[in-house]
């Protein structure tokens, strides 16, 4: 059923190429649907930006920017973007439709085996990885967005609040006024709760260690069924997430070893110097764990 605020409708146009055929979901950078490319006759999920937050020079900005990290990452375990554009005064991205379910589904669906936690765990690392290797931190990894494939095949979504770094910035292409670089002001928190780094929910600067602590809190998760930082208020969840420790994993997975503790505990560490400093040294110590 499409949610009562959904802007289009089944069966209506963008572009005259892209038909919708239903909504798939809708956050606070846009909304999400399924559509039929009559041009080149595949589905693609369509992410569009209601007309209301076209006023909005930073929510646009944000929109624009992350059709272009998306585009500009060409990795198996990062969604494909086809194509960027404008109906009207609705700006959209189309990508790849993937067929599956995301982690937070399959989480829900009850807890993962170890094996599987840590395929998934190695596949979002490459992708990360890629990412960085352009500068690019996507600053909201989280069940949400990573989607499963039929064929266990895992993609990262939705680069909405993928910031840019300092190296990236100096790119004449970014430079040239047509994609607005959007900086975070100092204070400024973006990102999720529960999954955010402790420098990240400070509103510090973040580079590529924020994105590792952030999928070291979906392995966690993966393995034992639970957060390893909650409360029932965001500010308690803040507060656990830059005061506390979670949980030993064997509190709620016997069976994991010693080794993935340490792996894990060191993803979570709060200072950053003391994680795993590349995501490329994370998948090294993810995959001497996969057996």
């Amino acid at each position: 059923m499409l949610h009562s605020t959904s802007q289009w409708q089944p069966g209506e146009l963008i572009q005259n190429r892209f038909r919708i055929v239903r909504q798939l979901g809708a956050g606070g950078m846009g909304e999400v649907y399924l559509a039929e490319d009559n041009r080149l006759w595949r589905k693609v999920a369509l992410k569009l930006l209601p007309a209301k937050f076209t006023m909005d020079v930073e929510r646009l900005g944000r929109f624009q920017q992350e059709a272009c990290a998306t585009s500009a990452l060409n990795h198996p375990n990062i969604i494909t973007i086809f194509d960027i554009g404008q109906d009207g005064s609705t700006h959209f991205i189309a990508t790849e439709f993937i067929e599956g379910e995301t982690l937070r589904q399959r989480i829900s669906a009850g807890k993962l085996s170890i094996s599987e936690a840590l395929n998934i765990a190695v596949q979002v690392a490459r992708a990360l990885s890629a990412a960085h290797s352009v500068n690019v931190v996507h600053r909201d990894v989280k069940p949400e967005n990573i989607m499963l494939r039929t064929d266990g095949h895992v993609k990262i979504l939705d680069f909405g609040l993928a910031k840019l770094t300092n190296a990236r910035s100096e790119n004449a292409a970014f430079q040239s006024g047509h994609l607005p670089l959007i900086k975070t002001e100092p204070g400024v928190v973006l990102g999720t709760p529960g999954y955010m780094s402790p420098e990240q929910a400070c509103g510090e600067s973040v580079d590529r260690r924020t994105d590792i602590f952030s999928l070291g809190v979906v392995l966690y998760e993966m393995i034992t069924g639970h957060r390893p930082f909650d409360g029932k208020t965001v500010g308690e969840i803040i507060a656990a997430t830059l005061s506390k420790e979670p949980q030993p994993l064997k509190e709620y997975a016997s069976e994991v070893s010693d080794e993935i503790q340490r792996v894990i505990t060191t993803v979570l560490c709060k200072d950053r110097e003391s994680r795993h400093q590349t995501a490329d040294e994370l998948v090294g110590a993810l995959k001497g764990l996969c057996v």
